[in-house]
């Protein structure tokens, strides 16, 4: 039990990013970024390299996110005796320059990890933001909630020593987490769609 309470303590900056930037994208401010970052492009086989749900203005705004979070979940983990609970600090102070560089590459991981997989949509025709019926839906639910996830722990990876069965472990508790929120962002009209 220990061991999921510390990957929820060790990833929440993340956590809490990831619905920040469901906020932020929706948000009206800095509109500017609400590009797709394909800028609209084409490939060979006449379909869009990601299509028009990833923007610049979510994949800047997980990064940014991301790095406020880890610094303020830093501050916190301080006051409330949790540092020795995040995997995060098992190697590393508990610092503003350090939460800095991880909260950095961690809301990087994100965001790049979401890319091959809204690539891989558009190949096979999945509009998107929409889901599809079948075992096919059912596997690209799952790659949608996880594949942020593989980046993140990748990137936790380099601070804490884990095996390869804790690292696939880690991405399913992450996955599964990433479904129950998303869930609740349907239910508070935050996204579109459950999944």
């Amino acid at each position: 039990m220990i061991v999921l309470v510390e990957m929820y303590v060790s990833l929440l900056p993340v956590i809490l990013a990831g619905i920040l930037n469901m906020v932020w994208v929706k948000s009206p401010f800095i509109n500017s970024l609400k590009k797709p970052m394909d800028n609209g492009k084409i490939l060979r086989d006449g379909k869009r390299l990601f299509g028009d749900n990833k923007t610049w203005k979510g994949f800047v705004g997980m990064i940014v996110l991301t790095i406020i979070s880890a610094v303020i979940w830093g501050l916190a983990c301080e006051l409330m005796s949790l540092t020795r609970h995040n995997y995060l600090y098992r190697n590393y102070d508990n610092t503003l320059i350090y939460n800095l560089i991880i909260g950095f590459f961690l809301g990087l991981a994100y965001a790049v990890f979401e890319l091959p997989n809204s690539f891989l949509k558009r190949r096979i025709d999945i509009t998107p933001g929409k889901a599809i019926g079948g075992a096919k839906g059912v596997f690209f639910i799952f790659l949608d909630q996880a594949d942020s996830i593989f980046g993140c722990v990748l990137v936790l990876s380099f601070v804490y020593e884990m095996s390869f069965i804790f690292y696939l472990l880690y991405v399913c508790v992450g996955a599964i987490t990433h479904i129950v929120l998303n869930m609740l962002l349907y239910f508070l009209r935050l996204r579109k769609n459950m999944f």
